[in-house]
């Protein structure tokens, strides 16, 4: 019987043992292109996120890893996720005036990577 105790209890003190994870109040959240958003909106929220905006477009550039799709959806979701991960803590959303939706699905493909930013 004592070794049948010990059989079960030696798992269930390793099991405590381990430090639990820390939990945030925060989602894993993307920022990306809303599907009903016209060309002209996105253009223009595209423009502003690599400009004044400050969002990295560096990536979106010919022959960077996300340049392909080469699409003004694809361009524009990964300089607005660029922006929002950088200034979200700060103040910054995920509008561009109605041209972009936050989503928990990570939108990162291939060799192109879409940061997420927990703090």
């Amino acid at each position: 019987m004592a070794t049948f105790m010990l059989k079960l209890m030696l798992p269930l003190l390793f099991l405590y043992m381990i430090p639990p994870k820390t939990a945030y109040a925060e989602f894993e959240q993307w920022c990306v292109a809303d599907e009903q958003a016209t060309e002209n909106e996105l253009q223009a929220a595209l423009d502003w996120a690599c400009g004044k905006g400050g969002a990295d477009c560096g990536k979106i550039q010919v022959n960077q890893p996300c340049y392909f799709p080469n699409t003004l959806k694809d361009h524009a979701s990964y300089a607005f996720n660029s922006y929002y991960q950088k200034f979200k803590h700060s103040g910054g959303s995920c509008n561009f005036r109605g041209a972009a939706m936050t989503t928990e699905v990570d939108p990162s493909h291939d060799s192109c990577h879409y940061d997420f930013i927990l703090r």
